[in-house]
């Protein structure tokens, strides 16, 4: 390996925690990944990995190289882009994360737009509704919904999207619409479980605030669930307008408490903490959010 694969197979190292790991994401062979390291460590003279039955840590002087290669990988990747020319377009391997049913509905679709306009990009789209970790799973850059907990990420926000309270008209025939928030208490409803705090529903109507905690007899991990739930007539679930676009559009589900709203959701771009977003990442989402606003 060059010096250059070196680096790049050490910061993979160090973000998976294995080599096996790291050989599988950079398609190699995990021998000689465990060579390259083993020969990085003999040249410098210092061990750069401690380890373990578990995985693998680096040292302090580990650390410091890994925080060096990254930025002199992510500034490589930087002066390639600029020496080719913009009008040249993007290559390489470009990872995206997003939410599934956000991804379904308003990524896949569209996909073939962003790549036309770059042929030798090999785009993979990471389709989770977990916050996954960014670095170990080498994600150039994630969509996510909501609030974002953990304060060191590299945000950007892109749109916010209103939420409501929708139901199916098989459930809504079986059961009045309630008129109020408290009588959300006498239906059956669908949580998603991923939202913290997804048991509070809280309302404001001019300068009223209420809140109502649920007591649901159904949650999904994902929101293809609620989704699938709330079109199978099981109960009232509060989603975004993202997340039920197409029912709210046909009529396939009906908005309830139209008085009163939610707090709103914002999508994010999110990068991986410690690195420069690359250039393919930015262009991605400078695409994406031009797409938004043609909507």
């Amino acid at each position: 390996m060059d010096r250059f694969q070196v680096m790049q197979s050490f910061t993979r190292v160090v973000e998976t925690g294995s080599f096996s790991a790291a050989a599988r994401d950079l398609n190699v062979g995990q021998p000689a990944i465990s060579k390259a390291i083993a020969g990085l460590e003999e040249h410098l003279g210092v061990r750069l990995l401690v380890r373990s039955t578990r995985q693998l840590t680096p040292t302090e002087a580990g650390q410091a190289f890994y925080e060096r290669a990254r930025r002199a990988l992510s500034e490589a990747d930087e002066a390639w882009v600029s020496a080719k020319g913009a009008g040249a377009g993007l290559d390489g391997r470009l990872r995206v994360c997003a939410p599934v049913t956000f991804a379904r509905l308003h990524v896949a679709p569209h996909l073939g737009e962003f790549l036309n306009s770059h042929p030798k990009l090999r785009l993979e789209l990471v389709m989770d509704d977990r916050s996954v970790d960014l670095l170990e799973e080498n994600i150039d850059v994630a969509l996510r919904l909501g609030a974002l907990p953990d304060s060191s990420l590299t945000a950007r926000k892109l749109a916010t999207s209103d939420r409501m309270v929708v139901g199916s008209p098989d459930y809504l025939a079986r059961h009045p619409a309630p008129q109020k928030p408290g009588d959300i208490l006498a239906h059956d409803v669908i949580v998603y479980a991923q939202n913290v705090g997804g048991d509070e529903w809280r309302f404001r109507k001019g300068t009223s605030e209420t809140s109502v905690r649920v007591q649901s007899r159904l949650a999904f991990t994902a929101a293809e669930g609620v989704r699938e739930g709330v079109l199978a007539g099981l109960g009232l679930a509060i989603v975004s307008r993202w997340m039920m676009a197409p029912e709210l559009k046909s009529g396939a589900v009906v908005p309830v408490l139209t008085d009163w709203s939610l707090p709103s959701f914002d999508l994010w771009a999110v990068f991986p903490s410690g690195r420069l977003p690359s250039a393919k990442a930015r262009a991605f989402v400078g695409w994406f959010e031009g797409r938004l606003l043609q909507r």
